[in-house]
């Protein structure tokens, strides 16, 4: 295990219009240091200090890995013992390392065909996987049901254009996967202290993301910079001996003695199926994958219903959400986001109601991928400067909601999102929130002009839930008014319906992270119910491929 030796200084306050410089300087005020040093140092985190608005601080913790004074260097653990600082400790920081070296002269030396790792989905997580086990020489094959990411984008262009809809190729389905088409929030609350987060991004920045990413609070990286990032971490991967099979579809996977023996996969464009054999098969198909699942419980994978949520998207103007965060504050800032949840007691049941994937200065997007049905996402560009915020308001929904057989979530989704696209006659259901509390058609719009891509209709999305989701998002969205004044003002837009917030099903794995009953098949990231997020899917992606590698035979000789 890699480490690195710092003394971490957290709570440094600086205006918004600091310099470098003036960083500097603060570092080593906290350190005591006079002139006759030397520091080499990384700033670790960023966040936004608004209690006080309009007098608004950054708040940063940096890292100093070196320090020189008079010429020598400084044992830092010592150091940082001697300041008697609350805010400046001593650490050893992990460096995440992939545990298993390059295969020398890879190039098909010292691998069976069979051997070599095949990954289901391209997205986050199958993306990451493939980029660990290219690295270590291991030629992964991946199969993406969907297009590469610049066919995609055209695809996509043209459904929100013109309502052409391609259902393997599409915002759910594609090289880079959901992720790709919502921001790229980065930002994510799983704890691993092995430091596999900060390889994520890292490798994100290698490919061509801001390296603000690595220590803002909430990280982003934004749809346009996404796509050129998801493009050049494929490219890495091929140069290295992947190979990367676009419109390749998996339909079945074939076991033997309760292990995998091959697979069964259909190439879209030439109307044809084949069979591979392989005895490694990292499936990372992402959580809109529902003919997959089918096909997963025909051949009695072990799956379970899981928890989920849905809901409609909320717009405000952007102009309101800033101001509340930073009052009449005068310095550039970020655009602001929020967060905010209430527990509702209307229905007679206490539920969750909560933002979800909050896109500051961004576009409710057309996300589906079936055929007469609807669903939406959010989506921002790198520079978040659309006229409009927009999130997720969500209700938690269980097994006793909608069934306990392993599909029925998936049923639940789809009897949404038909009952979407009939309201909307195809287009996007829009409906100022008056008008949703009073269960009436909208007729106009008011102070927020819909930032959408796809077309939409004014209509009563009360039609859509069940009444026990509508009456939640109508004392939930009211209750945040209490953290957000006018948060629940008339005319906020309500658009719908918002039903892919993460996997319906949990695809069952053992401590080996193996499908339980079937060795070789590691279901992985948001899919399989294992992660929930593009940091989190790819951490879970690079878990199963330190998992596949360790089983390949010439790392068991070594």
């Amino acid at each position: 295990m890699k480490q690195e030796k710092v003394i971490r200084i957290n709570n440094i306050k600086l205006k918004p219009d600091h310099t470098e410089a003036e960083l500097l300087k603060a570092v080593k005020k906290a350190l005591r240091l006079k002139n006759n040093c030397d520091i080499k140092s990384d700033i670790i985190k960023r966040s936004i200090d608004a209690r006080h608005k309009p007098d608004i601080m950054y708040v940063y913790s940096v890292d100093v890995k070196k320090l020189v004074i008079n010429n020598k260097d400084t044992d830092l653990k010592a150091f940082a013992k001697k300041t008697a600082n609350n805010n400046i400790t001593y650490n050893e920081k992990v460096i995440y390392e992939f545990p298993y070296g390059r295969i020398n002269n890879y190039e098909g030396a010292g691998i069976k065909e069979e051997d070599r790792p095949v990954i289901i989905g391209f997205g986050p997580a199958g993306m990451f996987a493939a980029l660990k086990l290219s690295e270590a020489g291991l030629m992964p094959v991946v199969y993406e049901r969907g297009d590469s990411i610049e066919e995609r984008h055209r695809k996509v262009d043209e459904f929100w254009n013109t309502g052409k809809l391609d259902t393997q190729s599409n915002v759910q389905f594609g090289e880079g996967g959901a992720g790709t088409f919502s921001d790229g929030k980065l930002n994510t609350v799983i704890k691993d202290p092995t430091g596999r987060i900060r390889n994520v991004l890292e490798m994100f920045v290698r490919f061509g993301a801001s390296s603000e990413i690595l220590y803002s609070n909430k990280p982003h990286i934004g749809t346009d910079v996404l796509m050129n990032v998801v493009y050049n971490i494929r490219k890495y991967c091929e140069s290295l001996g992947a190979q990367i099979n676009f419109n390749h579809r998996i339909d079945d996977i074939n076991i033997s003695d309760k292990k995998v023996s091959s697979i069964k996969v259909y190439d879209i464009k030439n109307d044809i199926y084949f069979e591979r054999q392989c005895r490694q098969v990292c499936l990372s198909i992402g959580h809109s994958a529902r003919d997959t699942f089918k096909m997963l419980d025909s051949k009695d994978i072990m799956m379970e219903p899981k928890s989920f949520a849905v809901g409609l998207r909320i717009m405000h103007t952007q102009e309101f959400i800033n101001e509340n965060a930073y009052g009449k504050c005068e310095y550039k800032l970020p655009t602001a986001d929020y967060k905010v949840t209430y527990k509702s007691v209307s229905t007679g049941k206490e539920r969750g109601v909560y933002s979800f994937c909050m896109c500051p200065g961004g576009y409710i997007v057309n996300a589906s991928s079936e055929e007469n049905m609807l669903a939406v996402n959010g989506m921002s560009y790198s520079g978040r400067d659309s006229a409009n915020a927009n999130s997720a308001m969500i209700v938690t929904v269980t097994p006793d909601d909608f069934g306990n057989g392993v599909l029925d979530g998936v049923e639940f989704q789809r009897k949404l999102e038909r009952a979407a696209y009939k309201e909307g006659v195809g287009k996007i259901p829009v409906q100022l929130f008056a008008d949703f509390k009073e269960n009436v058609t909208s007729t106009g719009l008011g102070r927020v002009t819909p930032c959408i891509k796809g077309q939409y209709k004014l209509s009563n999305i009360r039609n859509v839930l069940p009444e026990y989701i509508s009456e939640a998002l109508c004392e939930g969205v009211t209750g945040c008014s209490r953290y957000i004044k006018g948060f629940d003002m008339d005319d906020a837009v309500f658009a719908g319906v918002e039903s892919r917030t993460s996997s319906p099903v949990r695809i069952t794995r053992n401590d080996e992270l193996m499908s339980v009953g079937c060795a070789g098949l590691y279901p992985c990231g948001e899919g399989a119910g294992y992660a929930g997020g593009i940091t989190s899917a790819a951490v879970d992606g690079i878990k199963i491929a330190e998992k596949i590698a360790a089983n390949i035979d010439f790392f068991k000789e070594v």
